[in-house]
């Protein structure tokens, strides 16, 4: 018989985590640049391949939920359940003119699993992940003439959280499409203040608050082939429609013992497309491109920031030496990978680039393997920012939907 009884457990468990995450999500950044527009964007792409610099466009594997490609799912075996569970720990460091500071911030990244919904030609994924994130706060004091002295406050926080459920065709052996909705809800609350020392001036406040609960959809496409057991080739692209975002943006604001309050602004996501490629030699080394571009400078996110669009390229290898080795080094992957990307709000100077290096831990009788990656990057000019951050992920691999033997 059918492993239901199992199935319902593992079911249960994982709406459980998924409530957890959801409601006790915390921040994921201390970054004075989250400050800006939605905050830090979140990687769509699972911990396996953020070790290759965040490819997945066209990547179709069985030890990976990929919900960056929609496509992908059908990959999966039909008698698989997949789950994956993923943490991080970060530890950044800025430096300007004013000296140097360190921060460290860990969570829970994402969750998510996969199932064949109809052997293999279809199949289900779903989970919960971060679309961005807001946290800081950091203050600096000056003086005007030395007559008047005043401190400038900044801070915020909170985040924008998607959950998601995909679904994707086998239409020809060698041909997947696919498509992803996601719920998105969350808050950011950002303020800043102005705040004199001398009695005769007035401080000045502002207090935003963004709210959001609304749907947006994703739509991939992958051509694959196997030539013998020696070569592998996928091509793979995806798109999202722009989208105006339910929810509400309001503003409080005191100035000179005036309030003023002010709320409506429109609040949109950008188009974006993105194509991806990968090469696979004898199972053992594989090669990963992808371009993504987000329309961010056609978007109306809040009435006085400016965005622009946003460019990102990331290239990948991953190496294992030989898959059915003893050695069990020979079973280990190997992974290198670089990103670069541009920042979506103008007020943000520079590329960001980031290098990441991470290795696979296959179990020795099951198709579970536990991935550890890390990841150095560096954004700003004026401000410098540079973080080290360490990802651990489970991508359970097991086998619930055969019949038992009598």
């Amino acid at each position: 018989m059918y492993h239901y009884s199992e199935m319902k457990k593992l079911f249960v468990t994982y709406l459980f985590v998924c409530l957890a995450l959801a409601a006790g999500a915390q921040n994921m950044t201390s970054s004075p640049y989250s400050r800006f527009a939605y905050g830090d964007l979140g990687d769509d792409s699972p911990n396996t391949f953020r070790a290759m610099g965040g490819v997945g466009i066209g990547m179709r594997s069985n030890k990976a939920i990929n919900p960056l490609q929609p496509a992908s799912y059908t990959v999966c075996d039909s008698t698989t359940f997949m789950f994956d569970l993923a943490g991080s720990v970060m530890w950044t460091t800025y430096s300007d003119a004013s000296g140097r500071r360190n921060r460290a911030n860990g969570n829970l990244e994402y969750i998510s699993l996969q199932v064949p919904i109809y052997k293999r030609y279809i199949a289900f994924s779903a989970g919960v992940m971060p679309f961005s994130s807001v946290g800081y706060n950091f203050s600096m004091s000056d003086s005007v003439n030395s007559d008047y002295h005043y401190t400038m406050t900044y801070a915020g926080e909170g985040g924008i959280t998607e959950v998601y459920g995909g679904l994707s065709f086998n239409v020809m052996d060698w041909f997947a499409v696919g498509a992803n909705v996601y719920y998105m809800f969350g808050e950011v609350s950002n303020y800043r203040a102005l705040v004199f020392e001398e009695a005769d001036m007035h401080d000045v406040a502002m207090y935003g608050a963004l709210h959001v609960s609304s749907v947006r959809t994703r739509v991939g496409a992958q051509l694959f082939h196997n030539f013998s057991d020696q070569h592998a080739f996928t091509v793979g692209a995806i798109w999202e429609p722009q989208l105006k975002l339910n929810g509400d943006y309001s503003v409080i604001e005191s100035n000179w013992g005036d309030t003023v309050q002010a709320s409506g602004a429109e609040m949109q996501v950008p188009m974006q497309w993105g194509i991806g490629a990968s090469y696979t030699w004898q199972q053992r080394l594989t090669v990963a491109f992808d371009y993504t571009n987000q329309g961010w400078s056609n978007v109306k996110a809040f009435s006085d920031q400016k965005l622009r669009s946003r460019s990102i390229y990331a290239l990948g290898v991953e190496y294992r030496h030989n898959p059915i080795g003893r050695n069990y080094a020979e079973r280990m992957y190997w992974r290198l990978g670089a990103k670069l990307t541009d920042p979506y709000q103008q007020s943000v100077n520079g590329k960001e680039m980031k290098f990441s290096i991470g290795v696979g831990f296959p179990l020795r009788n099951a198709g579970t393997v536990f991935n550890a990656t890390v990841e150095y990057g560096h954004r700003g000019a004026l401000l410098k920012e540079d973080y080290m951050k360490l990802t651990i992920n489970a991508a359970i691999n097991e086998n619930w939907f055969f019949k038992r033997k009598l």
